[in-house]
């Protein structure tokens, strides 16, 4: 044995220790170190005094704090804050293990003991801590929520400027149609939608308030949950107190949904990562969303994009992380539960700055309508052809197979399909009128395509009012 921890083993916890009473030795400072969470939860610290003073007001209202009690901790707490909000407050280490610690032991400092001692009468830091993730959470998601719909402005008004901008569609990363590159933004705006819906949702599922559920089985002294629910902003109270402690259901689904979330960005900026290359240059990343080479001059890396794709990864990685904490622990509260205070505030960074930086490159990269027409080859209308030949009543299975034909004719003949002759073309199949040219028009072939959701200008202009319905409804 160490003499640190000889000597940890002779000691006696701190008074301020909120469950010191029982222990007659004190911790392994390494212990120490292993189990504070001030350094993280101190984040919390505007929450954790919000539902104190609403825990004040309870117990007052129960008799446990008299008129003058609550107005000194009401005062107490108001200091504490402007403390926090100024970066002066004074954190003592090996004292203030936690928010919850820290803020009743600058209480009782400022206001006495003597009042301050009666502060956590029936309450457990198990609900106190439940009670401020939501608080916190409920308005971090709102602020991500702010930012995303920040992000669906701009790919509306992009969409709205550039819906004259033809370009490749890819399949398989192989050129398929000519799309409006209109169509192509607004095909992530309908990503970004869905989790705009979801993250609504996720909001209205944390919205319910733990407090006054204690350890794990209630409160004695008959406080009202749902006034301090209707305090805190809480839509209902958490049902069952077991339940409410352990509950971390709304940090998965939160994890869950930037999950998701960043699986849409991963993807986003990976096609835009191939469209800035050099061998594709459909666009143009700002210098203030790229980096050079710390050996080759030339070079202009989209280091903005490849982040977002490579902190896509983290969050799956975080998600299934606090997944795999949470399973197959026992009901009620367990100490393991303190590991979703790192994930929540590593995934809430994450989001909000990954959201902000794609907003960004969205705002400021440039389109190059030069080199998208340029990749509008003949050979992407081969459907037209065959489509051609449908409205003349002839099965599609055929017409996909002359087509073919003349893909292979006009490989053969070392020339584009929009090159070979009617005669060339009737000497496929007879069924080719004269009128077969006018198949090789991409502007044409993309106004073909005017079916709800299509690529046609109208239906774009369509899916832009859709999605700024959306947003008026958001900010409602």
């Amino acid at each position: 044995m160490s003499d640190v921890q000889k000597k940890a083993g002779e000691s006696k916890p701190t008074k301020n220790k909120l469950w010191g009473g029982r222990f007659t030795g004190g911790l392994d400072p390494l212990m120490e170190a292993y189990n504070e969470s001030l350094s993280l939860d101190k984040a919390f610290y505007a929450e954790d005094i919000d539902g104190s003073i609403a825990w004040a007001r309870a117990n007052k209202n129960a008799g446990i704090l008299t008129e003058e009690e609550f107005k000194e901790i009401e005062r107490g707490f108001g200091m504490v804050q402007k403390e926090w909000d100024s970066d002066s407050f004074q954190i003592k280490p090996g004292v203030d293990e936690d928010i919850h610690t820290a803020n009743e032991r600058r209480l009782g400092e400022i206001v006495g003991q003597a009042i301050a001692g009666k502060l956590h009468t029936g309450r457990s830091r198990n609900d106190q801590v439940a009670t401020d993730l939501r608080l916190w959470l409920r308005k971090k998601l709102h602020e991500i929520e702010d930012h995303l719909t920040s992000l669906l402005k701009v790919i509306v008004s992009r969409a709205e400027n550039d819906i004259d901008l033809l370009l490749p569609g890819y399949t398989h990363l192989q050129r398929a149609q000519p799309v409006r590159w209109s169509h192509w933004l607004l095909s992530y705006g309908a990503c970004f939608a869905r989790d705009l819906r979801a993250l609504e949702f996720v909001i209205q599922e944390l919205n319910y308030c733990p407090l006054g559920c204690g350890a794990l089985s209630g409160n004695v002294f008959n406080i009202d949950r749902r006034a301090i629910a209707d305090e805190l902003g809480f839509k209902e109270i958490c049902m069952n107190s077991m339940d409410a402690v352990s509950d971390r259901d709304f940090l998965l689904k939160t994890m869950g949904w930037g999950s998701d979330f960043m699986l849409h960005v991963s993807r986003i900026a990976e096609d835009l990562c191939i469209y800035s290359s050099q061998e594709f240059g459909f666009v143009k990343l700002a210098d203030a969303y790229s980096t050079g080479s710390s050996l080759m001059p030339q070079k202009k890396n989209p280091d903005a994009l490849e982040l977002l794709r490579g902190k896509s990864g983290t969050m799956h990685g975080i998600h299934s992380g606090f997944r795999m904490t949470l399973n197959a622990l026992p009901s009620t509260y367990n100490k393991d539960m303190q590991e979703g205070t790192s994930a929540i505030l590593s995934t809430i960074h994450l989001l909000s700055t990954s959201t902000l930086i794609l907003t960004g490159v969205l705002t400021t990269l440039t389109p190059n309508s030069h080199r998208m027409s340029s990749a509008l080859e003949p050979a992407m209308l081969a459907t037209e052809l065959a489509d051609y030949l449908v409205r003349k009543g002839v099965p599609f299975r055929e017409t996909h197979h002359i087509s073919g034909r003349v893909v292979a004719l006009a490989e053969k003949m070392g020339k584009g399909m929009d090159e070979l002759s009617v005669e060339e073309l009737q000497g496929v199949d007879a069924r080719f009128g004269g009128d077969v040219k006018g198949c090789f028009d991409h502007e044409e072939a993309v106004e073909r395509r005017g079916v709800e959701g299509g690529t046609g200008r109208g239906r774009v202009v369509e899916q832009v009012r859709v999605l700024k319905e959306l947003l008026e409804k958001v900010e409602i």
